[in-house]
């Protein structure tokens, strides 16, 4: 059931549940099972969603907090990141109550962020919320390719390294890489929509968890090794850096947390893929508990020993910067799980992008055969693999360009840090707060109202800084660069 065929059901039945109990569990094929509007029964569980929501989450965000904590300090690092994970947890459960206008158990539901932002608000804030959930959506496809050219190149340096005794400096190109992914990203482009991922989604989770844990380990033997933990208490020192760089650098590093934070742009997605009863809020709510409290626990490990490792000297990219150090095999084996959970990552944060084009181009050419017709792919011992012309052609084109411009601007930490500055406002505090308030009348000026709006301005105001930051950070790096001869 794609996302166009969920589009156009939109307006089914809305009554709950018509069905008797014993169809409550997932499908098993037959024509009664289907959900209240009309559509088959969704299958998705806590576990799944939760599979959905670490993939997207521990993404290579994870490899650039040594370096944001090194930025911070040790008060203000770890802080920092317990904020963002609270204002992420919060703010995701008010959006999570917006799944279905109305009630929560049988309220007419939105099968897309953008849906639940017209059903609550309306109007030109639709559009807003549009552009700004594509348009970082596309820029996580971009920040995913150079973070997978880098980890492929940090295994054969390492490797080239070792071969040469560490006579031979192993300058190489991020080119071929790029486009390694890209074609990589090609094939994976053509699975139809995102009930089919999940698979992919736990294969990343999975790849997520084994480079995390490497890094993780590292950083501590180091620590081990030195019997010492570097750093300070406020973070890189004056005198290192200019009194000026410092401050950009703490922005940009409240931009490389946000990122790592952000998932709330297709959390709504995700929730549309859970089975009720019980309620998809409630899963949801369960979901979101269990992958934040993961994912802090990850990220306060990850930072904090990656920094007690290097201390002001911590890398953009913690596996990468452990450079030649022994065992090398480790290294790789981290680096190849990155590229792995990236080629993940890459299709859960492209499936939504990839569905509201194929959906707008439905709804404006509703007989043309180029983006109607389906072809039937038989796999021996698989499903047949269902291929649209429309959808191979268009969503290949989107990954060359992806590509194209990863070759163009190939700065890791601060593509990183604009991508999180530019979303995190908007989508996970601004969107989520004002639904909700609609959503719940909640009335003007009241208490709750207030509190709401508070958290929202002083979001507002780390994203302005974040973003400032980042764009520092491009700027100092466009001085010495020459498109597409970037070598590591």
């Amino acid at each position: 059931m794609t996302m166009v065929e969920n589009a156009a059901s939109k307006n089914s039945q809305n009554h709950h549940q018509v069905f008797d109990v014993s169809l409550n569990g997932p499908a098993q094929g037959g024509s009664k099972c289907f959900d209240d509007d009309g559509k088959l029964k969704r299958t998705g569980t806590v576990w799944t969603a939760s599979a959905h929501i670490i993939t997207a989450v521990i993404g290579s965000g994870v490899l650039s907090l040594a370096w944001a904590t090194a930025q911070l300090g040790w008060i203000a690092g770890p802080t920092v990141m317990f904020l963002f994970s609270f204002v992420t947890y919060y703010t995701s459960n008010l959006l999570a109550a917006c799944y279905r206008s109305g009630d929560p158990d049988s309220g007419k539901r939105n099968y897309t962020y953008m849906e639940a932002v017209r059903a609550n608000l309306g109007g030109f804030q639709v559009k807003v919320c549009g552009a700004i959930q594509y348009i970082n959506l596309f820029g996580v496809a971009i920040g995913y390719t150079i973070a997978s050219a880098i980890s492929m190149m940090a295994v054969k340096r390492s490797n080239c390294f070792h071969s040469s005794g560490g006579k031979n400096p192993c300058k190489i190109s991020s080119n071929p890489y790029m486009i390694a992914f890209g074609i990589v990203q090609i094939l994976f482009s053509q699975i139809p929509d995102f009930d089919q991922i999940w698979w992919l989604s736990i294969v990343a989770a999975v790849m997520s968890f084994t480079y995390s844990t490497i890094g993780l380990g590292l950083g501590i033997a180091k620590v081990a090794e030195t019997g010492k933990l570097r750093g300070s208490l406020t973070g890189i020192s004056i005198g290192t850096v200019t009194q000026t760089d410092k401050i950009w650098r703490s922005f940009q590093a409240l931009g490389a947390i946000a990122f790592a934070y952000s998932y709330s742009m297709i959390l709504i997605e995700i929730q549309d893929t859970v089975k009720s009863p019980p309620s998809e809020y409630k899963t949801m709510k369960k979901a979101t508990l269990i992958s934040v409290i993961v994912t802090t626990v990850f990220y306060m490990l990850c930072g904090c020993f990656g920094y007690a490792a290097f201390g002001d000297l911590s890398p953009g990219n913690l596996l990468t910067g452990f450079g030649f150090y022994n065992p090398y095999w480790l290294l790789d084996i981290a680096n190849v799980a990155i590229v792995v959970h990236l080629v993940g990552a890459y299709q859960v944060y492209c499936q939504p992008l990839f569905a509201f084009v194929e959906k707008t181009a439905l709804e404006w050419f509703p007989e043309s055969k180029f983006i109607t017709k389906e072809i039937s792919v038989p796999i021996p011992g698989f499903k047949p693999l269902k291929l649209n012309p429309f959808r191979m052609i268009w969503r290949t084109i989107f990954v060359i360009i992806t590509t194209i411009i990863s070759m163009l601007m190939p700065f890791f930490n601060d593509v990183v840090g604009i991508l999180g500055a530019f979303g995190f406002w908007p989508l996970t505090v601004y969107f989520p707060v004002e639904m909700y308030i609609v959503q719940k009348k909640i009335p003007k000026w009241s208490t709750r109202w207030l509190c709401l709006q508070v958290l929202s301005l002083a979001c507002l105001v780390i994203s302005v800084a974040a973003a400032a930051g980042s764009f520092a950070g491009v700027v100092s790096d466009l001085k010495v660069y020459k498109p597409f001869k970037t070598s590591y």
